[in-house]
């Protein structure tokens, strides 16, 4: 199996909705700014080195599973996984888990799908990009 890394991320005051926990979609938020930190601190190849070679990143499609609520001043670990790479597309598990009960709070995975900035078009995922995330 792929290393799992970890990020934290505090929970802020607009992260709350109205039944005082985090919205549902700031979860989602919160992977996504654990993986930009982790592409740039875990795997050595930030999103910047994508966009000098042409390339962005999309999200495709999305799978999360609530197990229970974070709240105000809580903090999450943000736990991710390069599960596999196929064509323009990779998957990524994650996990979110309360830091200060060591409870899993949400898991799930992302398909993102790399692109030509140019074009917009999918691009294969290279040899050489897929060995630096596949560690």
């Amino acid at each position: 199996m792929n290393t799992i890394f970890s990020s934290e991320i505090t929970v802020r005051p607009d992260d709350i909705d109205l039944n005082n926990h985090v919205h549902n979609a700031k979860y989602l938020d919160y992977v996504q700014a654990g993986r930009y930190e982790q592409m740039r601190k875990d795997y050595k190849m930030p999103m910047e080195e994508f966009f000098e070679m042409g390339y962005n990143w999309v999200t495709s499609s999305a799978h999360i599973e609530w197990k229970r609520p974070l709240k105000l001043g809580d903090t999450a670990i943000v736990k991710t996984q390069m599960d596999s790479v196929n064509g323009a597309q990779c998957r990524v598990n994650f996990w979110i888990e309360n830091k200060e009960t060591g409870k899993l709070v949400s898991e799930g995975y992302f398909i993102y799908t790399m692109i030509s900035i140019k074009s917009g078009r999918p691009v294969r995922i290279s040899d050489e990009i897929a060995n630096r995330y596949l560690i």
